[in-house]
């Protein structure tokens, strides 16, 4: 593993960002549980925290949406490789990403869930890009945008590797 490793958020910038977004969430539904819908694998570390810092009833399931492969750049083809176990007909959703910047991948799932008739459907991520954007996403819940470099840690990959750092670091060399 390489060692050209700079720290972009720290883990406690990340756990007290977390804590807030999850008071505005619990703020913004007035009642019933929310479905909380992890795309995998990178958001599974920020959907974990982000559920515990939800005090209204969570339910949760995970998605499998892939674009990127073994690079550092989205592939442009998203595919399917996991569905949901439950029905979300009638239900508060939130999809729960690790990192939005192309808005590709966000746009193909919108369009999927969409189908399946949630009574409502909002988009909270870690983190923005939003000088990545290729298709237009309305994201309700932002913990940080940051600029456009190569990010590892806290759920987010490089190869598989990397995703165990407890902070947001950039990836060079």
């Amino acid at each position: 593993m390489s060692t050209n490793l700079r720290v972009l958020l720290s883990a406690a910038q990340i756990k007290q960002r977390v804590r807030e977004m999850g008071r505005q969430i619990d703020a913004d539904y007035a009642s019933g549980p929310i479905y909380m819908i992890s795309v995998l694998k990178g958001s599974f570390i920020f959907m974990a925290d982000l559920a515990r810092a939800v005090r209204r009833p969570v339910r949760i399931d995970f998605m499998g949406i892939s674009s990127y492969g073994n690079g550092k750049t989205t592939s442009g083809e998203v595919k399917l490789t996991r569905d949901l176990d439950i029905s979300i007909e009638g239900q508060n959703v939130l999809i729960v990403e690790d990192i939005v910047d192309s808005g590709v991948t966000l746009n193909y799932l919108l369009r999927l869930l969409h189908q399946r008739n949630p009574k409502s459907i909002h988009i909270a991520t870690l983190l923005d890009k939003p000088e990545r954007r290729i298709r237009p996403v309305d994201i309700r819940y932002t913990g940080f945008q940051i600029p456009d470099e190569f990010v590892i840690g806290y759920g987010l990959d490089y190869a598989e590797d990397y995703r165990n750092l407890p902070d947001i670091c950039v990836l060079s060399g």
